[in-house]
């Protein structure tokens, strides 16, 4: 029985599956699986799996007709033995120790779902500032606790990067479809079920960036889904039973995630602004008011909850040390959405 299965979906992955393997193959722990999901690939990416599995008894391979990355990621966990799983993309590269530290902190952690690392961008061109700000977001989120404070700004766990307990893998069903990003979506679920997150504060995964990665070219991942995904487990999990909620950010995204939540049937009643000129005015046909009105909002409503909606980091910051000060409490009064 080895001790961690690799769950490995490819598709059209002949340029850099060899690169893939071959950091699979280096790996400090020795007792592994890979469980290879060729999902239909009409490039030599079956050519590449097959000689790597009659090399290696470590490498076996599962060929079904093209499904998408869901149904090729289900089919490697449910061929998966081992107690652990651990996610890998087909084009990035997994540093020598990661399963090893990965593997020794399950052991050592049996109460935590999952574990994470920090993750390094690379490419065979620049990596564009907007992903290098996302990794250096990612990076600053280790611990359970930070990592749940931020999980509805954005997915907090790069996917290729985390090594699941098989059990609870099993228990949410695996991966998805929502219409919602299948990884963000599966974390979600994991987080209204109480499960605990952390990240080995080491670099442990390479993450590839390109033009044709999945991110780029599914319209799950579009803006518009990731906002009906945060509404969706918004809704069912800090918002449930709320009677009042209010939404920090009276811009763009404030308003565009006021539209998923409605459509949830939650019960928005204002918007807070800190611009003189939109306090008093209308949004969605709710109040614009200013911070030092929450307060009336709070003595009106048995169960109120706010949640901070703005694009920029820094403005996040700023958010919650006023909402610090005023006496509210995140996790508790108060959430981050993005």
């Amino acid at each position: 029985m080895p001790r961690v299965s690799v769950m490995l979906p490819c598709y059209n992955a002949a340029k850099t599956l060899e690169e893939t393997l071959q950091s699979l193959a280096a790996q400090t722990l020795k007792d592994f699986e890979v469980i290879a999901v060729d999902d239909g690939s009409t490039d030599d990416t079956g050519r590449i799996l097959d000689a790597w599995r009659k090399k290696d008894d470590r490498f076996k391979v599962i060929s079904q007709a093209h499904a998408g990355v869901i149904s090729a990621s289900n089919a490697g966990m449910l061929g998966a033995v081992a107690k652990y799983i651990a996610r890998m993309d087909a084009d990035d590269r997994a540093h020598p120790q990661r399963l090893e530290k990965q593997v020794a902190f399950l052991d050592a952690n049996p109460d935590y779902a999952l574990v994470s690392s920090l993750v390094k961008a690379f490419s065979t061109g620049e990596v564009g500032g907007g992903f290098q700000v996302y990794i250096e977001w990612l990076n600053s989120l280790v611990s359970d606790a930070q990592i749940k404070r931020e999980i509805f700004v954005e997915s907090p766990l790069p996917n290729p990067s985390v090594t699941f307990r098989r059990d609870w893998l099993l228990k949410m069903g695996g991966y998805v479809e929502n219409g919602f990003p299948e990884d963000y979506d599966l974390y979600l679920r994991l987080y209204l079920a109480g499960a605990k997150f952390a990240k080995i504060p080491d670099v442990l995964h390479e993450w590839r960036e390109h033009p044709n990665r999945v991110t780029h070219t599914d319209s799950r991942y579009s803006l518009e889904n990731f906002l009906r995904a945060k509404a969706y487990y918004l809704a069912r999990g800090p918002l449930k039973d709320r009677d009042a909620i209010v939404i920090w950010g009276s811009g763009m995204m404030g308003r565009r995630l006021a539209k998923q939540l409605e459509r949830q049937n939650v019960p928005i009643v204002a918007f807070v602004d800190i611009d003189p000129k939109k306090i008093g005015r209308t949004r969605r046909g709710k109040p614009i008011i200013a911070p030092d009105a929450l307060d009336s909002v709070w003595a009106r409503h048995q169960n109120p909850a706010l949640l901070a909606s703005v694009g920029a980091r820094g403005a996040r910051l700023l958010i919650r040390e006023r909402l610090v000060n005023l006496g509210y409490i995140e996790g508790q009064d108060w959430w981050a959405a993005a």
